[in-house]
């Protein structure tokens, strides 16, 4: 299980990564930056998915 929670947090270092490349790009090229965007929302919402899909499912083990 600890190599998912690894994965869990590599979500987030996507998602900086995004953001990066977003902020870096804006005056240069405005649609690969919405582009970036858009996917750091989706690592930050897939961080907080796996994140309580893990949590019920640890719960679930538990029982």
């Amino acid at each position: 299980m600890k190599i998912l929670k690894f994965f869990q947090y590599a979500y987030i270092f996507f998602a900086a990564l995004f953001l990066w490349d977003a902020i870096s790009n804006w005056s240069v090229d405005r649609s690969r930056s919405y582009m970036s965007l858009f996917f750091a929302a989706l690592a930050v919402f897939m961080f907080f998915f796996r994140k309580r899909f893990g949590k019920k499912f640890e719960d679930r083990n538990k029982k």
